[in-house]
Parts: structure tokens; sequence; C-alpha cells
């Protein structure tokens, strides 16, 4: 029979923000790690409360964090367009938003996860008009989406969002994740049920 699709989940985010990246950091990657790549598929959009305004003929983006933000929006989006795989890509984000600095560690981040990669090439997209292609087209993901961000991290599962899919995802992944797959459970899952959310109390 045919194998049960991926749980698809998809991260709206931007590269400065805290609960963006503990979320990345804590819950995304070490899910990630647990589980076979057929079980979970992830797609990364760095661009979050970002704005993009056309200044005489040019895209210019305004991030909630600063320019250094839209840089490191920038460096992610054109290393995850560099390196094509996101077994590859993955952990050097990982490796980016755990660190100290997100847009300075890329080298030292390369060395460990991705020798193979050219900085230089990444550079050259950053600095170029492929990193502007890349922000537009990620602020396109971000704008459309239904129904629209009121905050990030914003994650959509299997194409949808609810408050009840964000709070799982974020108390949980991992058991929702198994929870939602319709294939083979994994080891990892263990007895993991779907995760209980605490309501809140009424008086």
């Amino acid at each position: 029979h045919p194998a049960a699709a991926p749980v698809e989940l998809s991260l709206y985010y931007e590269s400065l923000c805290p609960a963006c990246r503990e979320f990345l950091v804590l819950k995304l990657f070490s899910t990630w790690l647990l589980l076979p790549d057929e079980m979970l598929s992830i797609t990364l959009v760095p661009y979050g409360n970002a704005q993009e305004r056309n200044v005489s003929g040019k895209l210019d983006f305004q991030c909630q964090h600063g320019a250094e933000e839209c840089l490191g929006n920038m460096i992610e989006a054109c290393l995850m367009h560099e390196a094509k795989n996101f077994s590859t890509y993955f952990p050097i984000i990982f490796c980016l938003e755990s660190g100290s600095s997100v847009t300075k560690n890329l080298d030292a981040c390369l060395q460990i996860y991705a020798p193979e990669l050219d900085s230089s090439r990444i550079t050259a997209c950053v600095q170029g008009d492929t990193g502007v292609a890349l922000m537009h087209h990620n602020a396109q993901l971000t704008e459309a989406l239904d129904p629209p961000h009121q905050y990030v991290p914003w994650i959509t599962v299997n194409g949808k969002h609810t408050d009840e899919l964000q709070a799982q995802a974020e108390a949980s992944l991992l058991g929702l994740v198994c929870h939602l797959y319709q294939g083979e459970k994994p080891e990892a899952c263990g007895g993991s049920k779907a995760p209980k959310i605490a309501s809140g109390c009424r008086r």
C-alpha cells in the first residue's frame, strides 16, 4: 500500500524574533532530528512582520527588529536557495538562530555543517538581485496567508492555521506530528498522545 503522506509544517518567522528563534531551535529542529524524513516535511519562510515597499522602482524591506533582521532573513533565504536541500540548510539555520549572532556566524556555521558550500555565493545572493527576488517571494507567501498572520512564529500544519494547531505545535510538536501522521509510527513517537492544551480559567 502507498506510503502515508508526510505532515507538512510551514514556519513563517523572522530571524531576530526571540519567540521564533526559540521555536525553531528548541522545538522544530529537535523534532526534525527525531523523525524520519518521510514523516515531516518542513517549509521555512523567513519574512514575518516585515514590510515591502517600492521605492522608485526598487523593492525595499523594513523589518520589525531593524536592518539586521532584514539581513538575517535574506541570509537564510539565500542559504536555502544555494543549498537547495533541506537536510543541508536546516542545520545551518539552526546554527545561525541558536548562536550569539544570526548575521555574523554564517562562515562558522557553514564550516561546521556544510563546508562544501561556498559562502561567497550566499553573500553574492544577499547583495544582489536574487536576494531581493527571494525576499519578495517570501513577502508574497506571507501576505497570502489565510487567515492572515497576526504574530510570528506563525505555523501552518497541512496548509491550515488555527489557534489550537498553533498552541499544540508550540506545546508538543512531536506529539502533534505523531498524532497527525497516518502511517506507521516510528519509535520516537512512543506512546505520545495528542498534546492536551490547558484552556483559560473562566470566572
